[in-house]
């Protein structure tokens, strides 16, 4: 109990405030060799808990949400290696955003000394790929059909394509056992499953004639068919820390506003409850993987929820605006034509919750990175980011 109550002390400041006890309080008559050896346990204490936190490498699958890069090197329609991306990052670098993704974010919150590489970037070899790898490409999905419609991608089947040739580089850079080890406690990150609606199910002008061929629930049940084959083929592969993000509210993007109008102002009801019968299945399916996967955690990441919260209470977030895009064009909500080079952009980018017609700006996945790591179990589960980190 007392444990418990007292765990809000950091062992960093239990060290300092024994440090200054000893110096300040022990009679001066007292041999410097015992003085030394009670500085060194305080200095012992706070080294242990600089090392509490065990995830020293982070690898990155996904689509747009969490790409940084990878699709520069493709022929592909998707990209965001152009100004005004990256606005307040300092540079475009292929973020689908102003600043820094969640997944950026989150890593520096880990106490990560670089942001996680694109794979297919030229310097992304040696020793760099020992701390992570991100393998995310816009418009990539679950399935290998979808984001055709952006012509190059790279679907989730082909990520891990790439990651199995980063693990046999880092077999070749440190040996077998060492790489197992690394693995074993790097953080494995998946965002998947938006396109495969946004770009495939509801995609106009086929998405009408799909869906009455293939009823929702019979096109869910193929997502979470592959993707359960995909998460397994990541755990043989040596992940054993997985959090897998699940689909947000799409009907409130600024993109599908304005494709499907509401009456009274509202996010799209048909898309939204698409993601919710995804994201249904997609936690049970995390449970039933931890529960047969010896020694695995999958984690749920309940970004539905967050962004949803997000955009019900904007106003206390810090927002001014929740339902228009920053950087595009036309429609009410500036949501049919995204952001190209050199478009005009919102004058106060941190008071916009939609960088473009389908990302969130910085400082919205800043909520989303603190959320994920702190958060309780409406906001991922079955623990989140920080207490993943220490297993």
């Amino acid at each position: 109990m007392y444990q418990n109550q007292l765990s809000f002390l950091s062992p960093v400041i239990v060290s300092r405030c024994l440090v200054f006890l000893v110096v300040n309080s022990f009679p001066r008559s007292m041999s410097c060799k015992c003085l030394g050896w009670i500085i060194v346990f305080a200095v012992w204490l706070c080294l242990v808990s600089c090392r509490a936190n065990k995830i020293s490498s982070v690898f990155i699958f996904g689509d747009s949400i969490a790409d940084v890069g990878n699709n520069n090197y493709i022929p592909t329609l998707s990209r965001a290696n152009f100004k005004p991306c990256g606005i307040d990052f300092g540079k475009p670098t292929g973020r689908f955003t102003n600043g820094r993704t969640a997944f950026d974010i989150i890593g520096q919150t880990l106490g990560l000394k670089n942001f996680i590489p694109p794979y297919l970037a030229p310097t992304t070899v040696g020793s760099v790929i020992l701390h992570g790898v991100n393998y995310a490409s816009g418009a990539g999905g679950i399935l290998n059909e979808t984001g055709a419609n952006y012509y190059g991608r790279i679907p989730m089947d082909l990520q891990l394509h790439s990651f199995a040739k980063t693990k046999d580089d880092i077999i070749s850079l440190i040996g077998k056992p060492a790489a197992n080890k690394l693995l074993a406690n790097a953080l494995f990150s998946s965002a998947m499953g938006s396109n495969d609606f946004v770009n495939n199910y509801i995609l106009p002008p086929a998405s009408n004639h799909t869906r009455k061929l293939m009823p929702p629930k019979i096109f869910i049940g193929i997502l979470i068919s592959t993707y359960r084959r995909q998460l397994k083929t990541l755990y043989g592969m040596g992940a054993r820390k997985i959090v897998v993000t699940n689909i947000p509210p799409m009907g409130c993007c600024p993109y599908i506003r304005d494709l499907y109008p509401s009456p009274d102002q509202e996010c799209a009801a048909f898309p939204n409850n698409l993601a919710q019968l995804f994201n249904r299945r997609l936690r049970r399916l995390l449970v039933e993987l931890t529960r047969k996967l010896k020694g695995s955690t999958f984690v749920y990441a309940d970004a539905y929820n967050i962004v949803q919260d997000i955009i019900k209470n904007y106003k206390s977030h810090g927002f001014e605006v929740a339902d228009v895009s920053c950087c595009g064009t036309f429609g009410k909500h500036s949501g049919v034509v995204p952001c190209v080079p050199n478009s005009k952009v919102c004058p106060d980018r941190s008071k916009y919750l939609f960088w473009d017609p389908y990302h969130v700006t910085e400082n919205a996945y800043k909520i989303i990175a603190k959320r994920l790591m702190d958060g309780d179990s409406k906001d991922i589960s079955p623990m989140n980011l920080r207490a993943l980190s220490k297993i």
